[in-house]
């Protein structure tokens, strides 16, 4: 009896051990789909999370933004002075005109980074390397000539001819304070009494144009051109242009706006912005006009003496950078036209060069300049500039550079811009935005280094343009930070090395003649001479 039962439960049990084997893998399997589809939701549920929170933080923005300039304005109405009383100004074009911009006291960035020490350890690296170029220029002079003495002579010619660009300067400045404000008086007065209030405005603009155009827009390219001022008298001049042309643009524009919507009654007189409150305006380091800015209870001079300093330190730092790192590779004693070799070589050696002098101008100007005039004024909204460096993106990186030309394009091209288009036109508005900057960008560095030479243009209006789609704010990855680094680096290395290069050429291998393609040519690309 046992030895004919043994081999039939064998029989059983190996079919149950072989039916729990493939119940086993169908349910591995199924757990693997279920894996699959775990994945699949987790990933889906990431991209909707990531949509969802854009989309909200885009609206809190908005009403964070609203919230705020709501709760500024009444405040706008006492502002404390210098000796602890206070002052009663107007608040209804104080801080906000037609949702405007909104000042507030804020400090500038790097203030508060400079607080850290470790962050204060990089600012003192900087010194040290400025330092090292100190010495290695003596080394240089004192093996070459035998002396120990620096000389400057390219920081004296580059400045050259300083009273001719105080005269111009001293011009524009005059017609700046004077011409628009007054013609503001003058339209504003007569608007709501004119029959044809179009035609009024029509031709007190035509009028303020061509004035413009001769004061603002040809005088400045007259006194360039015809007294042959240096590299940096010429940009002195040219962004001083710039500048009063923007100021008296936000003018303008901020201020006939409230005059229109404001219908005088009878017998009574407009009212307009304050003399003193425009010649302020000038001044401030901000392009946005407001009647009125968020003021500081004193001037701190420790503050200004040590800025001043900075800004100092950076002239000479520049300076040494180019001397050291840029002429002896770019004024040798025989030129050919370049290669793909020499110029690739090139490009890659202007590359440190050409980063120490972005972050130069960044600090020199956004941070020193623009803080220094601050205080000066008791003028208490420091952001010029957010955090650029930390961006993933170079849409933020535009954004957060430059925030005081930033805000003027934002306000008087992107959105009046929509605003005309019925927000139809989002990426044309963008679009005509890149392309004045561009403009402008070449127009400032066309007239001050006195030849055409569209790199910056091409840099910015086309590769830019690129990267400001391409390399949106969707990236948030630290490598996309990385990327944008690694593009900074080679576009000033592009730049500082087909700037020197062309102005070599020019000097060695000047023009023949005036034709417009002789012009727009650039001289390097076929100048060949032997010192």
């Amino acid at each position: 009896m046992t030895t004919t039962e043994t081999p039939n439960g064998l029989h059983h049990r190996n079919i149950k051990s072989h039916q729990t084997e493939e119940i086993s893998s169908h349910v591995g399997g199924h757990h693997n789909l279920h894996e699959e589809d775990l994945r699949q939701w987790e990933k889906h549920a990431q991209k909707v999370k990531l949509e969802v929170l854009e989309q909200v933080q885009d609206q809190l923005s908005h009403i964070l933004d609203k919230a705020l300039t709501e709760s500024v304005q009444p405040f706008t109405k006492i502002q404390p002075t210098t000796n602890g009383k206070t002052t009663k100004t107007p608040s209804s074009r104080s801080q906000r005109m037609d949702d405007g911009k909104v000042f507030m006291d804020r400090p500038s960035l790097l203030d508060e980074l400079f607080e850290i020490n470790h962050i204060r350890t990089i600012y003192h690296m900087f010194i040290a390397v400025l330092l090292i170029f100190c010495l290695s220029t003596l080394a240089v002079d004192y093996i070459d000539e035998g002396r120990l003495v620096l000389e400057f002579d390219m920081l004296f010619f580059a400045f050259g001819k300083l009273q001719t660009v105080t005269l111009a300067w001293f011009v524009m400045f005059v017609y700046t304070l004077f011409v628009p404000y007054c013609s503001l008086v003058l339209w504003g007065s007569m608007y709501h009494r004119f029959p044809s209030k179009l035609g009024l405005s029509l031709g007190m603009g035509l009028l303020l144009s061509a004035v413009q155009y001769c004061v603002l827009g040809h005088f400045p390219i007259h006194v360039v051109v015809y007294h042959q001022l240096p590299p940096a008298s010429r940009f002195i001049v040219i962004l001083e242009q710039i500048r009063f042309l923007m100021k008296s643009y936000s003018f303008i524009r901020e201020t006939v706006p409230v005059v229109m919507k404001n219908p005088t009654k009878e017998g009574e007189s407009p009212r307009f912005p304050t003399f003193s409150s425009y010649l302020y305006f000038l001044f401030c380091p901000t392009l946005i006009y407001r009647e009125s800015y968020p003021r500081n209870n004193h001037i701190r001079w420790k503050y200004v003496g040590v800025t001043l300093g900075m800004i100092l330190g950076c002239l000479f730092y520049g300076y040494f950078i180019l001397v050291r790192l840029c002429i002896p590779v770019f004024r040798p004693a025989t030129n050919q036209p370049f290669s793909k070799r020499t110029m690739v070589l090139a490009v890659f050696h202007s590359i440190l060069p050409g980063i120490m002098l972005l972050l130069l101008c960044f600090f020199a100007f956004l941070h020193c300049w623009l803080n220094l005039f601050g205080e000066l004024l008791r003028f208490a909204d420091r952001m010029f500039y957010k955090d650029w460096w930390n961006s993933t993106s170079f849409a933020n990186y535009y954004r957060t550079w430059n925030v005081v030309v930033h805000d003027w394009l934002y306000y008087y091209g992107y959105r009046d811009f929509l605003s005309l288009s019925k927000r139809k036109c989002r990426t044309a508005a963008m679009l005509s935005v890149f392309i004045v900057s561009a403009v402008v960008h070449e127009y400032a560095l066309t007239m001050g280094f006195g030849f055409f030479y569209p790199v910056m243009f091409c840099l910015f209006a086309v590769f830019g343009v690129v990267f400001n789609f391409t390399m949106n704010d969707k990236r948030q990855s630290p490598v996309f930070n990385v990327i944008m680094w690694a593009c900074l680096f080679l576009g000033q290395g592009v730049q500082v090395c087909l700037y020197c290069q062309e102005w070599y050429a020019q000097i060695h291998c000047p023009r023949t003649g005036n034709s417009f393609l002789e012009l727009v040519t650039p001289r390097s690309w076929s100048c060949s001479y032997q010192g």
